[in-house]
């Protein structure tokens, strides 16, 4: 049986598009739809669908909710489908999974499967992007405000812009920005890492040096036209595992979503081969 869980609040879609999608889904032959009510019930509700026999999981919201989804599918083989309807999406537009609802539902449905790397830092996983600094702050305001939709990421990065503060990590000193990619964006095509692949068994460190207000417009063009690597403020490495040092209480992100540094040390490692995805 196909199992579908469903993040209702995700993005920014109507009640009434809300209610076509649930319809749809129930229309589906042998599957069970569930909608996640609060932070990590998406994780809760895989579990149960795992103990009900679910055949495949399709996971219907954003990034951080495929992330709590994916968590608990890893090294099991249960397929995972996505239908991406997140502020970013950034997973899916890796895979080149359709945005549009009905033709992401026939790939979720119909489509192949194969296995992708993940990530993990300390004990959480992550499967497109992980990092401290401008984007960890940028993610926790934008948490911090209720409000969905890439605008208001472009307000949340625009706000934080006139009063940030490089952070610090030990054994690179102050950066801008430090990003573990493994896939290629952030979503919305912020292509963060182009050259990342989900299949190679390894990560891409970004560092950002600190930079003026002119060399982070310079950055968010890079980003947005596939040359953050070619930026001379980026430095890139290409790791299986790497051991870092930072600030207890800090913002970071995985895959979006905003959490804060629990442990000053911290080690982020790749997963091969570790999720059954569909595309």
């Amino acid at each position: 049986m196909i199992h579908f869980i469903l993040n209702p609040n995700a993005g920014t879609n109507s009640l009434q598009k809300r209610e076509r999608i649930v319809k749809t889904l129930k229309a589906i032959p042998h599957s069970k739809i569930w909608q996640t009510e609060r932070m990590n019930h998406a994780s809760e509700l895989t579990r149960k669908a795992l103990s009900e026999g679910a055949t495949k999981i399709i996971a219907i919201g954003g990034d951080g909710t495929i992330n709590e989804v994916a968590s608990v599918l890893l090294y099991t083989s249960i397929p995972l489908g996505i239908i991406p309807m997140g502020s970013g999406n950034g997973l899916a537009r890796h895979l080149g999974i359709p945005l549009e609802f009905n033709k992401a539902l026939q790939k979720a449905l119909e489509g192949t499967s194969f296995t992708i790397d993940s990530g993990k830092w300390n004990d959480r996983s992550f499967f497109c992007t992980a990092g401290i600094g401008f984007d960890a702050y940028v993610a926790s305001h934008f948490a911090s405000r209720g409000k969905r939709g890439f605008l208001n990421y472009i307000y949340s990065s625009l706000i934080l812009l006139f009063n940030y503060r490089p952070v610090n990590i030990k054994e690179f000193g102050p950066i801008f920005s430090f990003t573990v990619a493994n896939a290629n964006q952030f979503g919305n095509n912020a292509f963060i890492s182009p050259n990342s692949d989900l299949q190679d068994g390894l990560l891409e460190v970004i560092r950002i040096k600190p930079s003026n207000f002119f060399h982070i417009i310079i950055l968010g063009i890079s980003l947005f036209s596939k040359k953050m690597h070619l930026n001379s403020r980026s430095e890139v490495s290409t790791v299986k595992s790497l051991t870092f040092h930072t600030t207890i209480g800090i913002p970071y992100h995985l895959d979006g979503e905003s959490l804060l540094i629990e442990n000053e040390k911290n080690l982020v490692s790749i997963l091969p081969s570790s999720l059954l995805v569909v595309k």
